[in-house]
Order: structure tokens, then C-alpha cells, then sequence
């Protein structure tokens, strides 16, 4: 039986639940995320802090997801995939736990950094587990079932944080998020058994993590599509990372209000993401879809600078929320693709590819966060701006590093003789 074949039944074995599990862990960031973003107003008051220094708590958790990716990935690679998440899991919990005490706003960005090093190890993991489990376009189509799950959170998340805010503070929202850290942690701890073998493991050190990684990003193709994926999510952060303010202070809508068009403009990106998955997949190149979603990410932003920036007058609610709907849904075509064109590549070493990818995505949209609310609260052209920078990289990594019109691509995939040629490389 070839490795793709017993990756194929293992695949079938490990049942609905898993799935799910697989899907609540990559469902962590848009948790963190996503139920705090309706009371960022209220801890700015709370905590007798600027607009600016509370979102560097968004910062502060994206940044620590950055890093702990680089950490946990090689760690997976060496020691398996279950001894680092339970230990990831169980400080995130306690991390979360302390961040609904701290008094003050440098407390709480302390601790979301610390939030998101721990958090990281489920990002990263779940993305490797998939990779061990399959290849392929099946590959990409469990990255687009895993978004129905995990596009979920996005949906539900502010929703939750809302209804929370109508019965307690902001405290209580991390009071909740410790809870499914909780709940997550003893559903991995009882479920999800290990899926690197111990002879598909790596023995060496820091060292061999690092060379492994300077490999994987010598792999031009490898690069292109996590540099496009990155940036795609940095257009997606900006977004997150500005939008109670533009919609809830420059437009005046209510918390309420904010968490519904938010779970609209998910729901787009899970139908988006099921459309890939079950009608395009197999079908339609990778690629082609990818260049799809990113030229339409693309279009949005543009017509969102163009509006905040008053070419066509006064604009209202209603348009902006349509063009963000628009770039939400596109999301959901490219952020399976990327993962899958690039994990494709990377057989030998799932754990360190993942982390590469997870921590471009990260790091990007770190600093993109803080470059959204540069004018102040009175405009929304920044959001917009840094969005089509974003887009614009995003699609300029993809055609000058991918070259997904060049058949049979000479570029091999990353360094490791065992490595069989993926679909990628014919792309």
C-alpha cells in the first residue's frame, strides 16, 4: 500500500469527531478574536486607554500566534503532534484566565501575547495533522470542510460577545474563551490520537528545525503561495482588526448591529468556502481559483478606497457593508488554496511548513492591525488602503513567485530526497 493510500484510510478512520475537534482548533483565532471585537469601545472606557493602545491587544494576540507557530510547528516535526497541543492548550487557558483579571491595558496585552504563543499550537497542529492525514486535492477539500467549521466562529463569535455584553463586561467574554479552551483541551486530550509515527519524525535539534526551514523557504513556489496567503489574511485583519470602529463609530451602528453584519460577511466566507471545496476542487485548478479569489479581494478594496475616500460623496452604511461582504466571501476561495498548494510541497515536514504559514499570515496582519486606526477614528480610508496594499502583494507573490500559468514548473518541492513531486509543481 503507498503512503497516499494508508493516509487515505487513516483519513476515513478518524470519524466525524475528530473533524470537529480538528475544526474547533483551527476555530481558536476567530474565537479569540472575533467574541472580544464588540467591546473593544467598552475596555478603551474600562481601562482609561486610547482607541490605539486597546487594539494593540488584538496586536498583541496576533503576534504571539505569530511566533508560537515557529516554536510549536519544528516541535510537532520532532516530538509528534499530541504532546505539544496539550501543552498549548492548557497554558492558553490559564492565559485567557488571567487576561479577564488584569486591571490595566498593559496587563491585558501582556497576556494576550501569552494567549496567542499557547494559542498557536492549535493552529499550527490541526493544519499538519490534515497534512498527514492526506494529499492532494482530497487535502483541499478537508481545508474547505474544516472552513465550515471554523468559518463558523467568525459568524457566532460576535454574536456570543454581544449577548455577553448585555449581561456582564468585557471580563466575561474571556471568561468564556477560557471555558472552550477548556472544553477543546480535554476533547483532544480524549479523541485525537497521534498521527506522526515515531519513524516519520525528526531527531535533530533547533538546528535542523532551522535548516529545515530555510529549505522550505528557498522553495520559490513554496514562498509564493505563503507570502499571497499572508498577505490575503492581512487584508482579512485589517478588516477585523477596524471594522467595530467603522461601523459602530464613524457609522453608528449598534454592538448588535456590528455582530450581525459580521456574521453576515462570514457566512459569505463559509459559502464561498464549501463552494470551493464541493464544486471546484477536482474540477478547477487550484491556482485558478486562488487567482480568482485574490483578483476579487482586489476589486473590493479598491471600491472600498474609492467610497471612504469620498470620490463618489457621502457614502452610507449600506454600501460599505456590501463591498466588505464581497471580500469576505473571496476569502473563502483563497485561504483553503493557499494551505493546500503549499502544504502539497512539503510531505517531509508538515509541521515546520505550517508554522511558516501560519506565522506569515500573523505577522502581516500584526502589522497591518495598528495601521488601520493611523487617522484616527473619523475615517475609514486607512482600513481600506491597507487592504488593497495587501491585495495588490498578495497577487504580485502569486503571479511572480507561483507562475501558475508555467506548465510543468522546474522549481522541486522543498528539500527532502524523499519528497514526491506534487500537484503544485505541475501547476
Amino acid at each position: 500500500m503507498s503512503e497516499n493510500e494508508r493516509g487515505a484510510v487513516t483519513a476515513r478512520r478518524v470519524g466525524f469527531l475528530v473533524t470537529l475537534v480538528l475544526g474547533g482548533l483551527t476555530a481558536l483565532p476567530p474565537l479569540s478574536m472575533d467574541m472580544y471585537l464588540p467591546a473593544l469601545p467598552q475596555v478603551t472606557g474600562s481601562l482609561s486607554a486610547s482607541a490605539a493602545t486597546i487594539q494593540l491587544t488584538l496586536t498583541a494576540c496576533l503576534a504571539g500566534m505569530a511566533l508560537g507557530q515557529l516554536l510549536v510547528g519544528p516541535m510537532s516535526d520532532r516530538w509528534g503532534r499530541r504532546r505539544p497541543l496539550l501543552v498549548g492548550m492548557g497554558v492558553y487557558v490559564a492565559a485567557t484566565a488571567v487576561c479577564a483579571l488584569a486591571p490595566g491595558a498593559e496587563m491585558l496585552i501582556a497576556f494576550r501575547l501569552l494567549q496567542g504563543l499557547a494559542g498557536a499550537a492549535g493552529i499550527v497542529i490541526a493544519r499538519a495533522v490534515v497534512r498527514d492525514l492526506y494529499d492532494g486535492v482530497a487535502m483541499a477539500r478537508f481545508f474547505s470542510s474544516l472552513m465550515l467549521i471554523s468559518g463558523m466562529a467568525p459568524i457566532i463569535a460576535p454574536l456570543i460577545g454581544g449577548q455577553i455584553l448585555r449581561v456582564t463586561d468585557w471580563r466575561g467574554v474571556f471568561y468564556v474563551l477560557a471555558g472552550i479552551g477548556l472544553l477543546l483541551t480535554l476533547l483532544v486530550a480524549r479523541f485525537l490520537h497521534e498521527t506522526l509515527p515515531p519513524e516519520r519524525r525528526h531527531t535533530g535539534g533547533m538546528g535542523e528545525a532551522l535548516r529545515t526551514m530555510r529549505g522550505l523557504l528557498a522553495d520559490r513556489v513554496f514562498a509564493g503561495y505563503t507570502l499571497a496567503g499572508g498577505l490575503a489574511f492581512a487584508t482579512l485583519f485589517a478588516y477585523i482588526s477596524a471594522s467595530p470602529f467603522v461601523i459602530q463609530e464613524i457609522y453608528g451602528a449598534s454592538p448588535q448591529t456590528f455582530s450581525l453584519l459580521f456574521g453576515l460577511n462570514s457566512l459569505g466566507l463559509v459559502a464561498a468556502g464549501q463552494i470551493n471545496g464541493k464544486l471546484l476542487v477536482g474540477r478547477v485548478s487550484l491556482d485558478k481559483v486562488l487567482g480568482t479569489g485574490l483578483a476579487v479581494i482586489t476589486l473590493a478594496s479598491l471600491a472600498l478606497l474609492l467610497m471612504t475616500s469620498g470620490v463618489f460623496g457621502e457614502v452610507g452604511l449600506v454600501p460599505i457593508a456590501a463591498a466588505l461582504f464581497v471580500l469576505m466571501s473571496a476569502m473563502g476561495l483563497c485561504l483553503p488554496n493557499t494551505n493546500a498548494l503549499a502544504l502539497m510541497r512539503t510531505p517531509h515536514a508538515a509541521g515546520s511548513a505550517s508554522a511558516l504559514l501560519g506565522t506569515s499570515a500573523f505577522a502581516v496582519g500584526a502589522v497591518a492591525s495598528p495601521l488601520v486606526g493611523i487617522a484616527g477614528e473619523a475615517t475609514a480610508m486607512p482600513m481600506a488602503l491597507v487592504q488593497l496594499v495587501c491585495a495588490l502583494g498578495a497577487v504580485a507573490c502569486f503571479l511572480g513567485l507561483c507562475r501558475p500559468w508555467r506548465a510543468g514548473d522546474p522549481a522541486a518541492p522543498a528539500a527532502a530526497p524523499s519528497a514526491q513531486p506534487s500537484e503544485a509543481s505541475t501547476a
